[in-house]
């Protein structure tokens, strides 16, 4: 906390976001700083933007976005490189970490022997499951750890503790009063949809969760709120006069993975907020961030699916040609892309197998802190779309349910593209109602835009 203020980082202010505004309303908006992003030059939002209330056009270049992510990546790296570096094939983790899930009580005192030093190790009550963080002997490096460890545990599951990152980097500042919140009043009754959600904290005292039941996990019980958090829960769940989310009024779980620290976001982190909402037996869980296969989350996935819960995510924003990101690349798991106001895919956005539903993610609103909205953009908004969606539809976690409430949203699904099923838009568009226009942006202070979803 510095001068009374706490610092969110949630998103690039200057990716170009397609907002369905007439050029009167375009005219009010503040025009936004660009970032100052080494080796890349960045238009401002102001100079990106163009169309009608009914529709707009916009020159994105998909190279760019890409770029995007690897700056990210390497301000991450130099900002902290005392707890983050490169695993071999570049994606950011934790310096000098390994994971391991479920190991044996023989492998870790064997790791204990060879000079490892536990860290956290976590109990997976809704997995029946274990996750054990290792810190790395003092001058091995973190890839020869892990070979060492597999060496020592053939059998054993280990390695990096990777960092899954969310939209990118909008910057907010919210009072004290709004970093540490208290819970919401409790309604008169328990809502009988439940949805989990793996993300930043959740600004509860926006004006769309009046009345809403939100659990918090994580950070030591303090909420600290996120504006990606935020807009993907009002997505969920938000409700106001002129706001709603695919399923409002529903209760929420909200695991928060950041902490509102730099280099949040640990694979452990995100596997025991899973298992947290597994515990809670919450059916259906929202997971708008991205990363590289890992063999922790691998587990955790593969433990909630065969429990009967759904798990959304989005496919990421690193461009038609990327490969897959994870979890939404894991079988099981409802991979979700995002389409503009023309139902057209995200030019930026995954496609792959992984594709299983396409829902709104651009040219609309979402809350932003409060009481603020801002224009989003990704595939991370598209995503908690389909959760609410399917959440609807399941009271329990059941195998048997969960392919039930696929198959009534595939039944539902406007197809798109090629005709079937394809990797751009999947089973087709659903939740294309759910679209809040974006002029909601300029109600209240000058809200900020929350660019992308999910890049890694």
């Amino acid at each position: 906390m510095r001068n009374g203020r706490i610092r969110f980082r949630t998103g690039f202010l200057s990716i170009g976001v397609m907002l369905a505004l007439s050029h009167a309303a375009l005219a009010q908006l503040p025009r936004l700083p660009s970032p100052t992003l080494p080796g890349v030059d960045l238009p401002n939002i102001g100079d990106t933007v163009s169309g009608t209330a009914n529709g707009v056009t916009r020159d994105v270049d998909s190279r760019r976005l890409t770029s995007l992510r690897d700056v990210r990546v390497r301000e991450l790296l130099r900002t902290q490189r005392a707890t983050v570096e490169r695993d071999p094939n570049g994606a950011p983790a934790m310096r000098a970490e390994i994971v391991a899930f479920s190991p044996t009580e023989s492998a870790i005192t064997s790791a204990r022997s060879a000079g490892f030093v536990v860290l956290r190790d976590t109990v997976l009550d809704g997995l029946d499951a274990r996750v054990v963080v290792l810190r790395a002997p003092a001058g091995l490096s973190t890839r020869r750890a892990l070979a060492r460890l597999r060496a020592l545990d053939p059998s054993g599951a280990y390695d990096f503790n990777h960092i899954y990152l969310d939209s990118g980097d909008v910057e907010a500042e919210v009072s004290p009063a709004n970093a540490e919140q208290t819970d919401r009043s409790t309604p008169t009754e328990t809502a009988a949809t439940r949805i989990g959600l793996v993300d930043g904290g959740v600004d509860a005292t926006h004006p769309v969760f009046e009345g809403a039941l939100i659990h918090r996990h994580g950070c030591a019980d303090k909420a600290i709120a996120s504006a990606h958090g935020t807009a993907v829960a009002s997505l969920l769940i938000g409700r106001s006069e002129r706001f709603h989310g695919a399923a409002p009024d529903a209760e929420l779980y909200a695991a928060d993975v950041y902490c509102g620290l730099a280099d949040g976001g640990a694979v452990d982190a995100v596997v025991e907020a899973i298992s947290w909402i597994a515990r809670e037996r919450v059916p259906v869980i929202n997971v708008s961030l991205v990363g590289p296969r890992n063999v922790a989350l691998e587990g955790a996935v593969r433990a909630v699916i065969a429990r009967g819960f759904i798990i959304v995510a989005a496919v990421g924003n690193d461009g038609p040609a990327s490969p897959p990101l994870y979890p939404a690349a894991y079988p099981g798991v409802v991979g979700v892309t995002g389409v503009d106001a023309r139902q057209k895919a995200l030019v930026e956005a995954c496609r792959g197998p992984q594709v299983t539903f396409a829902a709104p993610g651009a040219d609309m609103a979402a809350a932003l802190l409060a009481p603020s909205f801002a224009a989003v953009r990704g595939t991370s908004f598209a995503a908690p779309i389909v959760a609410g969606l399917l959440a609807a539809r399941m009271r329990e976690p059941d195998a048997r349910a969960a392919r039930r409430a696929v198959a009534e949203l595939v039944s539902q699904a406007v197809d798109l593209g090629a005709k079937g099923v394809d990797e751009t838009y999947g089973n087709g568009l659903v939740g294309g109602a759910i679209r809040t226009e974006p002029v909601l942006a300029l109600v209240g202070p000058p809200a900020a835009t929350v660019a992308g979803s999910a890049r890694r």
